[in-house]
Formats: structure tokens, C-alpha cells, sequence
């Protein structure tokens, strides 16, 4: 979560550092409304692969830890088996 958080805190103050440099820079009003539009979609489209990714790894990170679960319930059955078979 806290990584999350940081990762979205830096995309923000990227996003108005371009902007405000935007702002400040000497060009004529459309061309710099076309920059800022062209540079928030960019950061928008990076945002949502970014996102993406995070969702495909912490599927991937359930499915593992699912697996990881079966095979200890497994071998805890196997152990409680093999105990209970020796008294």
C-alpha cells in the first residue's frame, strides 16, 4: 500500500512540475495547452501500464501463495495421517 502511495505521490508532482515548467515557458497559449495535453495523456498512459502491471504481479503473487497453501495443507494431512496410522 505504501509503495503505492509513493509511486502515485511522484507521478503528481511529475505531472505538475511539467506543467508549472509549461507555465513559465515563453510560448504562445495554444501551443502550450497542446503540450500539456499531449504530456498529461503520455503521464496518464504510463499511470494506467503501470497499474497494470502492479495488478498482473499481485495476481500472480495470489495465485502462488494459493498454491504454496495447498501444498502445506497437503503435507500437514500427510503428517497428521502418518501420526494418526502409528498409534
Amino acid at each position: 500500500m505504501a509503495s503505492n502511495r509513493v509511486f502515485l505521490g511522484i507521478v503528481t508532482a511529475v505531472a505538475a512540475g511539467v506543467v508549472i515548467g509549461l507555465l513559465f515557458a515563453p510560448e504562445d497559449g495554444n501551443k502550450m495547452r497542446k503540450k500539456i495535453k499531449k504530456r498529461t495523456n503520455s503521464l496518464a498512459s504510463e499511470l494506467i501500464e503501470a497499474l497494470e502491471k502492479s495488478k498482473a504481479g499481485a495476481e500472480r503473487l495470489k495465485s502462488e501463495g494459493e498454491e504454496y497453501k495447498d501444498e502445506v495443507l497437503d503435507t500437514a494431512q500427510g503428517a497428521k495421517d502418518k501420526f494418526l496410522g502409528e498409534r
